[in-house]
């Protein structure tokens, strides 16, 4: 359903009265902003944007890999299951 020119000049007129004379440049100004980001994102993604810099952080912790648990279908709860849990220092 597109909007004709009536209701386009209506819709701009509610928008005026909503944020009023005064807000309506700072708001189009944020949102050609924005605009303006997007599009450079699209075309090249990697690319930092100007005044910008790329910043790589490196884990200070180790990835260690974590026992999944079984979980009761109706509850959520954790199954508790004696024969996998074992007692640290006792191998099998």
């Amino acid at each position: 359903m597109p909007f004709g020119p009536l209701e386009i000049i209506l819709i701009l007129v509610v928008i005026a009265l909503l944020f009023g004379a005064k807000k309506l440049p700072e708001l189009m100004k944020g949102m050609g902003q924005g605009i303006r980001e997007f599009k450079n994102e699209v075309r090249d993604p990697a690319a930092p944007a100007p005044g910008q810099t790329t910043q790589t952080t490196v884990s200070a912790q180790p990835v260690v890999d974590v026992a999944s648990r079984q979980l009761d279908p109706v509850t959520g709860a954790p199954v508790v299951n004696e024969s996998a849990v074992q007692v640290p220092g006792e191998r099998r």
